[in-house]
């Protein structure tokens, strides 16, 4: 079990055999979801910034990120994006979520846009999507094994939304995920942490800052 995080089921749940670790490839990149003003403005409907560790995340981002740059690894940003004004390009999702119209085409608060020192360089991937999974409907697979990508690290918002869904479904597509629980945020402290325990048991390693940042300085042999 990751040393991230902790939880009084750690023990049974090792003991029933999940928690092991995944390991790193040799191929890794990094991948930035949702990193916007809407998880990091006081008075937005999504905003974390209540939640310490939260708000706080995006430091830690920056410094995964530098250390990509640095390593040379690719660079994958994921934003949300809606254009029809009555939100039916978003599905059901817009049944359950309201607060989804932040990302509509034209909205005038501004919460689309990107956080300070976390802006995708001409060289990035963007991908553009509508629903949790940044691999749901869009080209992300494909970008990855044309790459030649075999490990996802991950970071961005939130932990319990659209970060799960894209760990588990790179887990899926066969790119090993590795979590960076500093460099990722959601609103409440419990929500980050279960999230994070379950997805460490099941579904990805989540790794620390200082091991995620050796690993991508370091770069591909």
């Amino acid at each position: 079990m990751s040393q991230t995080i902790s939880h009084a089921a750690a023990s049974s749940y090792s003991q029933s055999g999940f928690s092991n670790r995944m390991g790193w490839g040799s191929r890794p990149a990094i991948i930035l979801i949702d990193v916007c003003k809407a998880y990091f403005t006081e008075t937005s409907p999504l905003s974390l910034l209540a939640n310490p560790a939260g708000a706080s995340s995006p430091e830690s981002m920056r410094k995964v990120l530098a250390a990509a740059r640095s390593g040379g690894v690719p660079v994958v940003w994921t934003k949300v994006e809606y254009s029809r004004t009555d939100m039916s390009d978003a599905g059901l999702f817009w049944q359950k979520a309201k607060v989804l119209n932040v990302w509509l085409q034209g909205d005038s608060r501004g919460l689309a846009e990107c956080v300070p020192g976390l802006e995708p360089q001409p060289d990035d991937v963007v991908v553009v999507k509508k629903y949790p999974s940044a691999f749901f409907g869009t080209s992300l697979a494909s970008e990855l094994q044309c790459l030649n990508v075999d490990t996802l690290v991950i970071c961005g918002v939130s932990t319990s939304g659209c970060v799960r869904a894209t760990t588990l479904d790179a887990m899926q597509y066969g790119f090993r995920p590795m979590v960076v629980g500093s460099a990722c945020g959601d609103r409440t402290p419990e929500i980050h942490n279960s999230n994070l325990f379950d997805l460490d048991a099941k579904y990805a390693d989540v790794v620390e800052e200082a091991e995620a940042v050796a690993k991508l300085k370091a770069g591909w042999p």
